[in-house]
């Protein structure tokens, strides 16, 4: 990722778990990064415990401020930029409809706005997620040209994310003037991501790690549905290459990509109950029936041949090898205080070597 150093790239959500992974990769790749996001919700999420405010300018704000993310932008007059802000929980935004639509939807509409008065030239990459697609239950990988839609508020509040990015590629970022505006735009899409620092409530490997830490059964809703389970490192070094192809020639990419596993990668999510509990040490788990659920998908796959065929971009963990080592991270964090920043690293560097 040679393309990063020394630029000047925006994250938006940088507080994150996503968000805090991507600005240590920028940071391991000497970029200059400026994170854009609200606070993190407790001291001991993963931003605050690897000093993250010292990877890169921070700002504290909300992504529905349009008046600071415009000064923010300007004045910092990034390379690229990377919109991760969102409420990202499919189980909160059945309780919060009105909350979800207002940070995923206007999020992403004052995002492009902000860059529109944008005066040199920018790469912009609006993150999404695997659920932006309507899903007719077939068993199939989704394709970038399959319909949008969504079920619950989450995902259909992405599809309109994506709805957004496309009317202001078109509208206001057309390639075919790019020699005017300057700016390039994409979506990228992936979902189920997991890896050490996530500790997010209603996800299904923080609550496991959750159980196993306390010596308690996990509960398994939904043990037969299909998930593209990925580690966080594959997603974001998709997102890397989208931004720095848009960059290099922003004629020749699409307006989205998918970012997942390969289809024949597919796991359970009992099976990746069974291969946490193994590789934790002990624990156990029980099946259960939720009252009353919520509308939840059984299959849920990405096709993800135009990313390997025009970004060059593959998966470099299968679903097991990304688990194994996320709960090898989740343990050895368990078990040694204050070495985040180091298992960061460590997993880096082994994904770019391997």
């Amino acid at each position: 990722m040679k393309i990063y150093k020394g630029k000047k790239v925006f994250v938006t959500g940088h507080t994150g778990f996503k968000g805090s992974w991507l600005i240590m990769m920028l940071h391991q790749f000497g970029a200059h990064v400026k994170g854009y996001a609200l606070a993190p919700e407790n001291s001991t999420d993963l931003y605050p415990t690897i000093h993250g405010d010292a990877l890169c300018e921070s700002v504290i704000a909300d992504i529905r401020d349009i008046g600071r993310l415009r000064k923010e932008i300007l004045d910092f007059e990034p390379d690229f930029i990377f919109h991760l802000a969102a409420q990202p929980l499919v189980r909160y935004s059945y309780s919060y409809p009105v909350d979800t639509f207002e940070v995923n939807v206007m999020g992403t509409v004052n995002v492009l706005e902000a860059a529109r008065p944008l005066s040199g030239k920018c790469s912009i990459v609006i993150v999404t997620t695997d659920k932006v697609y309507e899903n007719p239950e077939l068993n199939q990988p989704f394709r970038e040209e399959d319909k949008l839609g969504g079920h619950d508020p989450y995902s259909s509040s992405k599809a309109c994310a994506e709805i957004v990015t496309e009317s202001y590629r078109r509208s206001f970022f057309n390639p075919k003037e790019y020699q005017v505006h300057q700016k390039c735009v994409a979506s990228a899409r992936a979902g189920n991501v997991i890896g050490g620092g996530d500790f997010a409530a209603d996800r299904i490997v923080p609550d496991i790690i959750r159980y196993l830490s306390a010596g308690i059964s996990i509960p398994v809703r939904n043990p037969n549905s299909i998930r593209p389970w990925q580690h966080v490192l594959d997603p974001l070094s998709g997102y890397l290459q989208l931004g720095a192809k848009i960059y290099e020639d922003p004629h020749a990419c699409s307006p989205s990509y998918n970012f997942g596993p390969d289809p024949e990668d597919d796991v359970s999510v009992e099976a990746l109950v069974k291969i946490a509990v193994s590789n934790w040490g002990n624990g156990r788990y029980d099946m259960f029936t939720e009252e009353n659920a919520l509308h939840e998908a059984k299959y849920l796959m990405l096709d993800n041949q135009k990313a390997k065929r025009e970004l060059g971009w593959k998966p470099r963990m299968g679903a097991s090898e990304a688990i194994r080592r996320t709960i090898a991270w989740y343990k050895h964090d368990h078990q040694n205080a204050n070495q985040r920043k180091e298992l960061m690293i460590s997993d880096i560097e082994y994904f770019f070597n391997e």
